[in-house]
């Protein structure tokens, strides 16, 4: 009795197995890491690893239309910060890992 639980335990195990092999891949996250340079998909500075050297940071801050990026730093959530300005008024500036200016 024993041997046949084992074995039917072994055969299911095995045609799992091969059923999940034709599975397709599950789909990435619904949010990609880069927005594109006209929407924000965030009001808020969204944290998370920040891949956008400061140089960068700075062309996103200015296809939003400001100038004058000054004090740019990444914090410890990986948040770019400093400040800029836009319509004549100086203030502070974000620019997280998707890309969004806030």
């Amino acid at each position: 009795m024993r041997a046949i639980a084992h074995i039917t335990a072994a055969f299911c195990l095995v045609a799992s197995a091969a059923f999940a092999q034709g599975m397709p891949a599950q789909p990435g996250p619904e949010n990609p890491a880069v927005k594109s340079m006209n929407n924000n998909n965030s009001s808020l500075p969204v944290a998370g690893a920040n891949s956008f050297t400061q140089s960068e940071a700075v062309k996103q801050i200015e296809a939003k239309g400001y100038s004058g990026v000054s004090n740019l730093t990444k914090d410890t959530n990986g948040v770019w910060r400093g400040m800029a300005m836009k319509d004549g008024r100086n203030g502070p500036i974000s620019v997280d890992y998707q890309g969004n200016v806030n």
